[in-house]
């Protein structure tokens, strides 16, 4: 037993390194520039649809799907959307990545791997949203059919609301992202997102603009999962899962408020100004990946 124990052990080390020198692999870091920039596309247009729709100029509220949907119908669109798709694949890896390496360095307690497990989620969701976008562009019904967020939002919804504790499952969900959306906004106030940005690289004309959409992106982005997590506790407190909302949802209820036109101009703006910010992530984030 002595003796095997040292080669199990050599064996787990050889492993953790041949991992660790993979995801150090240029490529790693390409793929993550590449999805920091398609995600920025697929904000720009849902952003460009609700500025549309609230000034009255076409367009709709709509979310992330929607936005994969109209890109495809564009000249070219089934090319620019597998671009899409592959950009929406790196970003996904590269959280997995973000997660399983600990590659921004978050640590092993409880605040760590909490950030770690929203990487993974985030990861999840993205490669979701690629699936999604690879169906768009094959022409597949189930692609072309699948639901809106906001069916989506009240289909995962209404189940949490059959377990044993339904309501304060989801209630407890609307909780935490109303906090990430806390979170976004404190990110926008303190501009906290400039650390992670090259900003050496950058002349000072950049970085005060980037610095000036980071803010207006994250804060509309608070604002918006603020709406979504309201009407999660909503839905928790009248057992009725037809009352959550994705993002397309979460926008249309910003319209429907007063001067709700107004109010959805501006976030639809923040939502524009954050695709961009990640766009200017694509080039100057700091994207460590081991």
């Amino acid at each position: 037993m002595s003796q095997r124990t040292p080669i199990v052990g050599n064996a787990k080390f050889r492993a953790e390194q041949t991992v660790k020198q993979a995801v150090a692999s240029p490529w790693v870091e390409r793929l993550a520039r590449f999805g920091y920039a398609a995600k920025g596309a697929v904000y720009i247009v849902v952003g460009l649809l609700a500025a549309m729709a609230a000034f009255g100029s076409g367009g709709k509220t709509t979310d992330t799907r929607g936005a994969l949907a109209t890109i495809v119908a564009q000249p070219y669109g089934r090319l620019l959307l597998g671009a899409v798709a592959l950009g929406l694949v790196g970003y996904a890896i590269w959280r997995f990545v973000q997660a399983g390496v600990d590659a921004e360095h978050k640590g092993s307690d409880a605040k760590g791997m909490a950030v770690r497990i929203g990487y993974v989620i985030s990861g999840l969701i993205h490669a979701g949203l690629a699936f999604t976008a690879m169906q768009l562009v094959v022409g597949s019904e189930s692609g072309s059919r699948r639901g809106s967020g906001d069916s989506a939002s009240q289909d995962w919804t209404a189940r949490l609301l059959d377990q044993p504790f339904g309501p304060w499952l989801v209630a407890l969900l609307g909780a935490v992202i109303i906090g990430i959306g806390l979170a976004q906004l404190f990110k926008a106030y303190t501009a906290k997102f400039r650390e992670k940005l090259k900003l050496s690289e950058m002349s000072n004309t950049e970085q005060t603009w980037a610095t000036r959409i980071g803010r207006l992106g994250f804060a509309a982005r608070g604002v918006v999962f603020g709406v979504i997590g309201t009407f999660l506790i909503l839905a928790a407190l009248q057992s009725d899962p037809s009352q959550a909302r994705g993002l397309g949802g979460a926008l249309r209820a910003l319209e429907q408020q007063s001067f709700g036109s107004l109010i959805l101009g501006v976030v639809a703006i923040g939502l524009v100004a954050y695709g961009v910010f990640m766009l200017v992530a694509a080039r100057y984030r700091r994207i460590a990946t081991h």
